[in-house]
């Protein structure tokens, strides 16, 4: 049974469609992440699990219960919102036990709880300090404790790390798929950071124009997109149109720009495709000073070195007029670096080009 299933729900406002017959299963106990661009949908969906909005059509269940009709505090999930929503005149262990309190629970057993909670977030010694004396890291823990200590079936997050600087939004990512996999809980969460949605989750649900482009694990996701939105949204991308020349078996040939041939797997070619769109990730160019053994070898010319740190990114120039976009390790010995200017040779395995579109 799911923790959660969206039963083709939908959700109109007005003639604007937000979600467009929509169909998932959250399986219990993981972490799934609802990625895409702002507006695409993603935090209705949430919403709509929540309680704080009802479908246009379509059925939402929590496990076997079907609760599309029941409001959010009948619900068995709690939410972790962008702005916390801490209350400032209470204190960090007052907040947290404030829905326990609601819930008239005895302090007996609410005193435990919530200790339990701020060990969990790593806020012990802070339980007497006011939101206001908290850096905005620590708040961030506050609400994470404040909906882990009710044990909800699913906790729900809205972008809760969107108002952190980068350095500790890093951290928190850590620290959060750390806390879900020692609480158990099923996580929903909502972001446009592709990376976060890489660092967390179990399976990630591409949301687009209020559909669902591609469900599918982190590997699934980045090593196997299935639609130019899905490659060019997750990490960097190059899309190429290209034409099916020949097949033979398990593999098959492909032309770019009308003169540069590529063998790929035969697979991934729909039987009676004659034109495809590929996806080639750019640090899956191999770049070679010398001419390599094996297929799929050309040269290029690079055009532009752009320094990003441990890597350089390259645009190349191949026969053709085409142009495609590699990152390499930054090296610093000469015999290896590669630099504006120099003529190098390309080399792709089979697997690594992808055919997103037919």
């Amino acid at each position: 049974m799911p923790a959660v299933r969206l039963d083709r729900v939908t959700k109109r406002f007005g003639d604007f469609v937000a979600v467009d017959d929509v169909s998932l299963d959250v399986l219990d106990g993981e972490f799934m992440t609802f990625l895409g661009p702002s507006g695409c949908g993603k935090t209705t969906m949430l919403r709509m699990i929540s309680g704080f909005e009802t479908p246009t059509a379509g059925r939402v269940f929590l496990g076997p219960q079907d609760v599309t009709d029941l409001p959010p505090y009948r619900r068995d999930v709690n939410q972790v919102f962008q702005s916390y929503a801490l209350f400032p005149h209470l204190s960090v262990a007052d907040n947290i036990a404030f829905g326990l309190r609601m819930k008239h629970l005895e302090e007996r057993e609410i005193k435990p709880r919530v200790a339990q909670a701020v060990e969990m977030v790593a806020l012990a010694g802070f339980e007497d300090r006011k939101p206001g004396q908290l850096s905005g890291g620590q708040r961030q823990r506050v609400a994470l404790a404040r909906a882990i200590v009710n044990k909800p079936k699913v906790l729900l997050l809205d972008e809760p790390l969107s108002a952190l600087d980068a350095k500790l939004r890093h951290g928190m990512q850590v620290e959060l798929k750390r806390l879900q996999q020692k609480v158990g809980i099923t996580f929903i969460f909502v972001t446009h950071d592709q990376e976060e949605a890489l660092t967390m989750s179990n399976r990630i649900a591409v949301v687009n124009r209020g559909r669902i482009e591609q469900l599918g694990t982190v590997d699934e996701i980045y090593h196997h997109p299935r639609t130019t939105f899905v490659a060019n949204f997750i990490g960097q991308a190059n899309l190429l149109p290209a034409e099916v020349t020949a097949r033979n078996g398990t593999s098959a040939m492909i032309r770019l720009a009308g003169c540069l041939d590529l063998e790929v797997d035969a697979a991934d070619l729909p039987p009676d495709a004659t034109h495809v769109t590929v996806s080639i990730r750019p640090e899956k160019i191999r770049i070679e000073k010398r001419r390599p053994a094996g297929r799929n070898v050309f040269q290029a010319r690079v055009e532009e070195e752009i320094f990003r740190g441990a890597t350089d990114q390259l645009l190349l120039a191949a026969d053709g007029g085409l142009e495609l976009t590699a990152i390499v390790a930054n090296e610093s010995a000469a015999e290896h670096a590669v630099h504006q200017g120099d003529r190098v040779f390309c080399q792709l395995h089979k697997d690594d080009i992808v055919v997103v579109q037919a």
